[in-house]
């Protein structure tokens, strides 16, 4: 963070709690708070989609099942440790997705679920190297993932198995 904006950001908190200098005037302290929130304008222009994060979530779940079905447990349990981080930056950048009858639905508790119930299965797999309930605990998740799909309104985000790596590159095979 820029040392101007970390000053701004400072005052703001000083303003709100009451505690800006007696000297600073009121328009000062206005156009001090019009700049924060541009930059904060700014800032949240930057961020990705969460579309956008959802497809680095397909990348590395997509290299889970090869790592997995490779028996290559090192591999597997970095593409599951990267598919919940991204998944988790997901749900940071929308936290909360609006629906088209004006509601909204908080995927906080939802990640939190597929975290227990989805993720859990898959790790304890990786962790055993058991190849059966890797594969059962992958496809689990894969309805599980559908039914957050369904729940956000975007039911036509079905998912299947995956029938090629998303990296080409990396060696799925354990050596």
């Amino acid at each position: 963070m820029k040392v101007r904006t970390f000053r701004r950001l400072l005052l703001a908190l000083a303003l709100g709690a009451g505690l800006g200098p007696a000297a600073l005037s009121q328009e000062s302290k206005d156009s001090e708070i019009a700049a924060l929130k541009e930059e904060v304008a700014t800032l949240r222009g930057m961020l990705p989609s969460q579309s956008h994060t959802m497809m680095d979530v397909e990348y590395h779940f997509t290299n889970l099942w090869f790592a997995g079905k490779a028996g290559n447990w090192p591999l597997a349990t970095f593409y599951f440790n990267e598919t919940r981080q991204h998944l988790n930056w997901a749900v940071r950048v929308v936290p909360v997705r609006r629906l088209a009858a004006g509601g909204q639905l908080d995927l906080r508790p939802m990640l939190k679920g597929i975290e227990e119930s989805g993720l859990a299965p898959i790790k304890a797999a990786i962790d055993k190297s058991d190849g059966a309930a890797f594969e059962a605990a992958y496809r689990q998740m894969l309805t599980q993932c559908m039914a957050c799909h369904a729940a956000a309104e975007k039911p036509y985000l079905k998912l299947a198995v995956p029938s090629a790596p998303a990296a080409r590159l990396v060696d799925m095979a354990q050596h």
